[in-house]
Formats: structure tokens, sequence, C-alpha cells
């Protein structure tokens, strides 16, 4: 069955809108943006909706300071206009004490077009594929100063309010306990 050029032309929006949940999910994760997190799912997701998951996912971000969710595979399945299932492997390094966890996570997901936009219709994230300890933790500070860093901000700085936000109401022996390098700001 061959397609018109306006089903192929929706077909590549569909996958480029779809892509980028998978990436706007790990950096809202990083920077512990659960507002933009929250964006992202279906409006009635099913158990308790947005705010329920967000504030699942974020009650597990207080177990780690630093997180850096990387998306190295993503394969999309169209099953019809409005409907698509996906498979996500990443790899995922989380900060716990002076020891980083390294897991490799195969997300399985389906994803929902409402008027127009792409969104999570859930996501399962329970497919761990390995769950390791890294055998040395990155030194600090994490962009050593330079020439070319004098000017810049590293991570998790950078991430700004959202990132203050998240760790607003921890104490500093609380973050002590999660890392020997906390944020400068």
């Amino acid at each position: 069955m061959s397609m018109t050029i306006e089903e192929r032309l929706d077909r590549v929006e569909a996958i480029q809108q779809i892509g980028q949940l998978v990436s706007r999910y790990a950096f809202a994760i990083d920077s512990r943006n659960f507002d933009d997190l929250g964006q992202l799912y279906v409006d009635d997701l099913a158990d308790g909706g947005r705010e329920a998951v967000t504030l699942l996912i974020s009650n597990k971000m207080k177990d780690f300071y630093r997180t850096m969710h990387q998306v190295v595979g993503h394969a999309i399945d169209l099953i019809d206009a409005e409907h698509a299932t996906g498979k996500v492997y990443t790899r995922a390094e989380h900060e716990v004490g002076d020891e980083w966890l390294d897991m490799a996570i195969c997300y399985f997901d389906t994803y929902e077009r409402r008027d127009g936009v792409w969104y999570f219709g859930k996501r399962r994230d329970l497919h761990h594929l390995h769950i390791s300890w890294l055998g040395d933790h990155p030194k600090a500070p994490f962009l050593p100063e330079s020439k070319y860093t004098a000017n810049r901000v590293g991570l998790p700085d950078a991430w700004g309010a959202s990132w203050k936000n998240f760790w607003a109401d921890s104490t500093p022996e609380q973050i002590a306990a999660l890392t020997r390098s906390p944020a400068k700001g």
C-alpha cells in the first residue's frame, strides 16, 4: 500500500515528536524539573494523573543527588494516527554518597496523540538490564577551572531554579549523605 505525501509527512512528524518526548524526559529528570516532566504525559493518565506520576518520580529522585540519563536507542512503532508504542534503551548514572550507580534500562512506552501533540500514555521503566557500582567517583570539581571554562557554569548549577527548588526542603546533612560535591548555587 502506497502512502500519500501527507501521510508520509505525518509519520515523520509523529516519530520526531515522540523522539523528543524521550529526550525531554531525560532532561526533566536530571534537572529535577517535575513541572516539565508532568507535561510529557497525557492529562488523564491512569493511576492518579500527572501529579501522581511526578510525585512518584520526584520521591525516587530524593535518593540520588545527581543523575545523568543517556538515551542510547529508541524504536518507535506507529499503531495508527493517534497511538504508538516504543522501546527505549537508556544508560543512567545516579550519585549516591561517594559512589555512582550505573543502570542499563529498557523503557517500554505507549504514546498517544491529543490535539496534534504526542504524549506518554504509559512509561514502564522496571526493565533493568543491569545495575552496578561504577568503580570511580568523578573528581570534583566536575568542570575543572581552565581558560576554557572560566565563564561556564557546570551541572547541576546550570539547571537553575528547578534544581534549587527540588532540594530546597533538604537539610545540608541530607545532601551531604548523597554527594561530596554539592551544587554551588
